[in-house]
């Protein structure tokens, strides 16, 4: 698997660009909450949950340029185990993983990014924290996974 920590400053801009442009895509095309949607999403720390889209997707977004999307593979950031992807406000479950253990860790997300500030000021910790210590370990991980709901 290829070191996460090593390709980050080089791909982190590409990646911060690529999420920025799949958020507004999701932004226009996805679904807005439901009334328990909303509620789930406020449960969670959500400021603003009226702003999320859902996307359900066959399969996650992957980065369309080739060095990324490799990256991204390569270092286990993206790739078939994963379900869900938040970005900003914008939210992709695969279809058939639409559980509201699923939504809550990803609305939990959501909450990250607004308490952030932006995809652009999000990444990078987040990125940083899986580098050092992991997916499973990585604090925003961790705080996303104490926030799910059966």
């Amino acid at each position: 698997m290829m070191n996460l920590a090593a390709v980050l400053p080089q791909f982190l801009p590409g990646a911060i660009a690529w999420a920025e442009a799949r958020s507004r895509l999701a932004l226009e095309t996805g679904m807005p909450l439901t009334q328990q949607g909303l509620a789930d999403a406020r449960s969670v720390g959500v400021f603003v949950p009226e702003n999320i889209r859902v996307s359900i997707v066959t399969s996650l977004p992957l980065p369309e340029d080739s060095a990324l999307r490799d990256i991204a593979l390569g270092t286990g950031l993206l790739g078939p185990r994963f379900t869900g992807l938040t970005l900003g406000y914008a939210i992709f479950i695969v279809q058939g993983y639409e559980t509201r253990r699923l939504f809550t860790h990803e609305c939990r997300h959501v909450y990250q990014y607004e308490k952030a500030g932006s995809i652009a000021q999000f990444l990078p910790d987040y990125l940083q924290q899986i580098a050092s210590v992991g997916y499973e370990e990585a604090p925003l991980e961790v705080d996303a996974r104490q926030h799910e709901f059966d």
